[in-house]
């Protein structure tokens, strides 16, 4: 007897090598469908159960696919119980168990049998699997691993055997009735070998016999689940528009309420968004927002850029804005577990203030630092941890609580909401999005009751990606540049399609746009002034700090450790400085003296004796080490100081060079000395900063590589598909300008564009005149000039390297360079 089966679910299993006994892991159960047939392929028993949800819904997303509702599922299905029972009874006739992919409705059913506690042979009877290496090169559908067919799926096995698909797919009766048929249609092919169905030879040849032509299908009867559960979905709906009706003649007037947006992302989004940090700025105060938030996807990249440009605008601005520092973070169940791909839930996070803003960066920095795993991530102890001064917002679709809503089921997403309300109080916000989206909807309406069930309050905003609607095509180009796609492969999941946001609703939407989006929900649009007025504004720009210089013990000053003097940094650097003197000047005059003395002084005066103290130090450290080192560049060459400490190699007092050019106590700033290390010996000297003042003290620079305007030609041109010949006859057509110059109205691009030579200007011109074509090289062009200066990738300057007084992650946000454990800012 074979016992051929097939479960729909609740979804999916986070983690797929978890064992059964995992029942947070493993998705319930809502159908199982089973045939018994026997040796000879005749059909002995057939049996199909909804099951009853206890304790649990069924998701939205999985109900899209499979069709069972809740309301269905309580209203036709059985206790779970009894189709256990049945089920048990069932495989006892059996001496196989058969199925698709087979091994997941196992786990499923081996996992509900361990929720009740019931016996069950299941997992002991032998399989037969329809899905396996053996029906992959019977198929030799290519896109598997290592070079290898893929394993088909039901329908595309079907299609193979039979030569024609079948249309319930997803219905675990029909699903069965497929499985059966390809599983007996494998054995008269002799796709089972004897000894895989503990027969001999015989059976496989009076099998044959007895089924000589091809496998046909049985036609069971199958309810259409989705229209059973439609029907029940109306006969709700009819309720609730009554009563939206009644509530509708009591509309909140918001026309006098501001609105902001508090979940944006910038270009720091890296191949995410087409917005700029300017670009994002400018539309909020073209609609006059009281408030602006950045929440770039898993980063705080351009936090720094951001707060300064809201602020210089701030300084002549009528009505100012107030920047809020944020970041949409991934938080996993465990940030330090590798072993698992786990890229968690996308939690919006929003800085109060200066310490808020602290605790971000801090959260952000171990993201890169511990829980890198194809992403940055934080788990909820990290989110424990620095939880000071910040506002959560749940996130999008992908956040936890509405991910849960669409994908687990509403109880646990519950669960989620509570843990966050529990750590956040007041401080906690259910995020509602409206782009449009069905899935969106249902999130929203299950939000909106856990709001007043859990007194949480509600705010909207639109998850925004680019400023106009008409950026959207720009934006999903951008997208394929980023994995690689062409720009007509459909959108979806799986192989043969790719990832794009769903429509073109991501967009900087106004305010009216927003609050015409939300009438029926205006609370959640009032409630953003809440959280702007929690906001306070601050500086992320401060004065330098240098890290502590390990002095010898007799130059220390107790006097510096109650007021955060430089006493004994001044005596130990002017102490060097004369003994260096003694070695460059043999005959040291009063003038050389009184030199010294006075660059000393202005460098007391600035307050910058320790970086003089730690230049020093590492120069001669790298000499000690072999490693060569320049004379000196720039106007550091004037600084008697320097030459004396060995920093330089050139005599400013011989060649009559100015102090004053290099440290100018009327214009203090830090000052700058040009030092050159072998490219081979660099990282020598780099090592010993960081063995000197520990590694979670020093940082190299972060650079930003961003689309110039030859490189987002052809960008753009791979994912239109231009062929190459066209694309690179366009490149060529560019001078050394940008493309916002060539096509810019602005005066100085006008001056930029005359001062071309003639064949550039000729070049300039054809370019121009392609633009306005219909073609595939207008469209090229048309939407490289909305992608140029997109950062396109990150990378490591050569050459600069930060120290700071502490752990810079208390300081500043820090990333991980690629390669090596080094911090990078």
């Amino acid at each position: 007897m074979y016992l051929i089966f097939d479960t729909e679910t609740t979804g999916l299993p986070k983690n797929w090598k978890a064992p059964i006994t995992d029942v947070n892991n493993w998705p319930r159960a809502v159908q199982i469908a089973w045939q018994i047939h026997d040796e000879m392929g005749e059909l002995v028993e057939h049996q199909d159960y909804l099951i009853i949800p206890e304790e649990y819904n069924i998701p939205y997303d999985a109900e899209q696919i499979h069709g069972i509702s809740t309301q269905l599922a309580q209203k036709e299905g059985e206790s779970l119980q009894d189709v256990l029972q049945l089920f048990n009874e069932a495989l006892s006739k059996t001496k196989f168990v058969v199925g698709q992919n087979v091994g997941f409705d196992l786990n499923i059913m081996g996992c509900e049998f361990h929720r009740l506690g019931i016996q069950t042979e299941l997992n002991e009877l032998p399989v037969l699997d329809t899905c396996t290496e053996k029906t992959a090169l019977l198929c030799q559908i290519p896109g598997g691993r290592y070079g290898k067919f893929k394993l088909p799926t039901l329908t595309e096995l079907h299609e193979k055997l039979f030569q024609t698909p079948f249309s319930e797919a997803h219905n675990a009766t029909a699903d069965v009735e497929a499985t059966t048929r390809c599983f007996l249609e494998l054995i008269r092919r002799d796709n089972y070998s004897s000894l895989e169905l503990e027969r001999d030879d015989q059976y496989l040849k009076v099998f044959r016999e007895k089924n000589s032509n091809t496998i046909e299908k049985i036609d069971l009867k199958h309810v259409n689940l989705k229209k059973e559960s439609k029907k029940l979905k109306e006969k709700e709906q009819k309720s609730k528009v009554t009563d939206k009706q009644s509530s509708d003649s009591g509309k909140t007037n918001l026309t006098d309420v501001a609105f902001a947006h508090l979940h944006n992302h910038s270009q720091y989004s890296i191949l995410q968004s087409t917005s700029s940090v300017a670009n994002l700025v400018q539309a909020a105060v073209k609609d006059n927002m009281p408030a602006l938030a950045l929440t770039d996807t898993g980063n705080m990249m351009g936090a720094f850029v951001f707060v300064k440009e809201i602020l210089n605008y701030n300084k002549t601005a009528e009505n100012p804005i107030k920047p809020i520092v944020g970041c949409e973070f991934f938080v996993c169940d465990d940030h330090l577990n590798k072993k698992v791909k786990d890229s968690g839930y996308q939690i919006v996070l929003l800085a109060k203030n200066k310490n808020g803003y602290h605790n971000l960066a801090k959260m952000a920095s171990i993201a890169y630092i511990d829980g890198f795993y194809y992403v940055p991530r934080i788990d909820k102890n990290i989110v424990k941890k620095y939880k000071e001064d910040i506002i959560v917002l749940s996130g999008n679709s992908f956040g936890e609580i509405p991910n849960k809503i669409l994908n687990i089921g509403e109880k646990q997403a519950e669960d989620a909401l509570l843990w966050w309300k529990d750590e956040f109080g007041d401080d906690f916000y259910l995020e509602l999005n409206d782009h449009k989206q069905e899935n969106e909807q249902h999130i929203n309406e299950v939000l909106v009751q856990f709001s007043k069930k859990h007194d949480v309050k509600l705010v909207a905003t639109n998850n925004t990606f680019y400023i106009e609607k008409d950026d959207s095509v720009s934006h999903d180009i951008l997208l394929c540049v980023k994995d690689g796609e062409k720009f007509d492969t459909p959108k979806g999941r799986g192989r043969g399609f790719r990832y794009g946001l769903p429509n073109d609703d991501y967009y900087f939407k106004s305010q009216k746009e927003m609050k015409d989006l939300f009438q029926q929900v205006p609370e959640a649009i009032i409630n953003i002034q809440e959280i702007v007025d929690k906001i306070e504004i601050y500086q992320l720009a401060r004065d330098v700090l240098l890290p502590k210089f390990d002095m010898p013990p007799e130059f220390y000053d107790t006097e510096d450790e109650k007021d955060g003097g430089k006493r004994g940094e001044n005596t130990y650097l002017k102490y060097l400085t004369f003994e260096g003197a003694k070695k460059r000047y043999p005959d040291l005059t009063d003038e050389i003296k009184e030199r010294l003395d006075f660059e000393l002084m202005i460098i007391e005066n600035t307050g910058y004796p320790g970086y003089f103290l730690i230049v020093e130090d590492f120069i001669k450290e790298a000499r000690k080490m072999d490693v060569s080192v320049g004379p000196g560049r720039g106007s550091a060459a004037g600084s008697a100081v320097a030459y004396c400490l060995e920093i330089t190699n050139i005599d400013p007092i011989k060649y009559d060079l100015l102090f004053e050019r290099f440290l100018n106590p009327d214009r203090v700033s830090l000052p700058d000395i040009d030092i050159d290390f072998d490219d081979e010996g660099r990282q020598r000297v780099i090592d010993y900063v960081i063995n000197k003042y520990g590694a979670n003290q020093v940082a190299q620079i972060i650079t930003y590589g961003t689309m110039a305007a030859k490189s987002s030609i052809r960008d753009t041109a791979r994912v239109l598909d231009l062929p190459l010949h066209d694309a690179d006859r366009i490149a060529k057509l560019i001078p050394g300008l940008k493309l916002k110059n060539i096509f810019g109205d602005d005066d100085k691009s006008k001056s930029k564009v005359k001062g071309l030579r003639s064949e550039e200007a000729e070049n300039v011109t054809e370019l121009i005149n392609i633009s306005e074509g219909e073609g595939l090289d207008a469209e090229t062009i048309n939407q490289a000039r909305a992608l140029e200066g997109s950062v396109r990738n990150t990378g490591t300057h050569a050459c600069g390297v930060i120290i700071t007084p502490e752990d810079i992650t208390n300081l500043i946000p820090v990333a991980t360079a690629k390669g090596t454990d080094m911090y990078v800012t």
